[in-house]
Formats: structure tokens, C-alpha cells, sequence
């Protein structure tokens, strides 16, 4: 395992993708006052999945946003987008100019602490764009975040900090899974903006 500082930005990945580490892209005071209005602003709800046919809610909870009040289904649970709000607008601008890519949707994740997480997966959806850019951005709790890779199940490592973005794009969705691992040494709350391209 090989874990990555905030100063790298070329292809953290061996082979059979592409994720980019951005490190921090806004300062502390940028962090807390936008950490501070979602958490208050956001429609924060527990996440549904279905898996082997039973229904599970899950600790962390979830919002959905995009361009229009689409619908969108993953692990078996269909989800109404909100329309923007002014901070996620923000939010999507920076996001997009650094990454040089253009979002229609975003998924934010709440974690309460390190005891919440996700397992290993990968965002495949059909309704997603195929080989699409998935831009990650953290407030709050800094968190590891790993890949594994599905044949040879090589893993990479990756401290996602405070304010820091993390792109996934190309075959890296193909190839490689994905995961939050739990921890019993975070004890404050983690705000994770997924944007993505929906089609529509």
C-alpha cells in the first residue's frame, strides 16, 4: 500500500485508470464556512440500498443535486435530484475549473465519524456517463480512501484532507473498486461531495 500526500497530482493509479489527488484546494476558514452550511442547509437523509433483495439503511446520510429534478437509481433505489442551491453552485464552479470537466449531478455523503464508511464498489451505473469523470471532494474529518484493483487486487491508499479533491476518471470505474474504510480513530464528521455526469 502506498499512501499519498497532498503534493502529488499526476496518476496515483499503477495501470487501468486514472485518479488524481488535487490536494487541498481551499483554506481552512474557506473549509469551515462551507463545511458549516451544509451541514445545516443540506436535506440530509439515510441511504436505501437493496442488496440480495433486502432493503438496508444505512448510518451515513445523503443528499442528491443536479441541473433538473431527475431521477436516478443505484443499488436498487431510485433517488430525486433537488435543484442546486447557491453553495453547491460554488461548489460545482471550483470543482469544475480545476478539473477541467463539467457536472450535471452530485451525490453528498454525511459521515458522522469514522465509524461510518462504504465498502468496496465501483460507480457503474448505466445512468452514468461511460468512462465519465467522478469529482470527490472533502470537508471536515481527513479520511483514507482506497482502490483495489478487480483482477490483480493490487490496493492503493489515499488521505483525502480537509478541502482536498480527488478525480476519478477514464476506465477507473472498469477496473478498479473503491472504498471508505472505518476507523476508530476519527471521531468528527466528514461532508463528501461526489459530482458526476448523469445521462439524462
Amino acid at each position: 500500500m502506498d499512501l499519498f500526500n497532498q503534493q502529488i497530482t499526476q496518476n496515483i493509479l499503477p495501470f487501468d485508470g486514472e485518479v488524481i489527488y488535487y490536494g487541498k484546494i481551499f483554506n481552512r476558514e474557506e473549509c469551515e464556512f462551507y463545511f458549516e452550511k451544509l451541514f445545516a442547509e443540506i436535506p440530509w437523509k439515510n441511504d436505501k440500498a437493496i442488496i440480495f433483495g433486502k432493503q438496508y439503511i444505512t448510518k451515513r446520510k445523503v443528499a442528491w443535486f443536479g441541473d433538473q429534478e431527475y431521477n436516478y437509481n443505484y443499488s436498487g433505489v431510485t433517488k430525486k435530484a433537488s435543484v442546486w442551491t447557491p453553495i453547491l453552485v460554488d461548489l460545482k464552479q471550483k470543482t469544475e475549473e480545476i478539473s477541467e470537466t463539467s457536472y450535471n449531478s452530485c451525490l453528498l455523503n454525511l459521515y458522522h465519524s469514522g465509524d461510518e464508511g462504504m465498502g468496496w464498489h465501483s460507480d457503474a451505473e448505466k445512468t452514468l456517463l461511460d468512462n465519465g469523470a467522478i469529482a470527490s471532494l472533502t470537508l471536515g474529518a481527513n479520511r483514507k480512501f482506497s482502490f483495489k484493483h478487480k483482477k490483480t487486487k493490487r490496493k492503493v491508499d489515499v488521505l483525502l484532507e480537509n478541502g482536498s479533491l480527488l478525480l476519478m476518471k477514464g476506465t477507473t470505474q472498469k477496473n478498479w473498486l473503491h472504498k471508505l474504510p472505518t476507523t476508530k480513530k476519527v471521531f468528527s464528521p466528514r461532508i463528501n461531495l461526489t459530482f458526476r455526469t448523469i445521462i439524462i
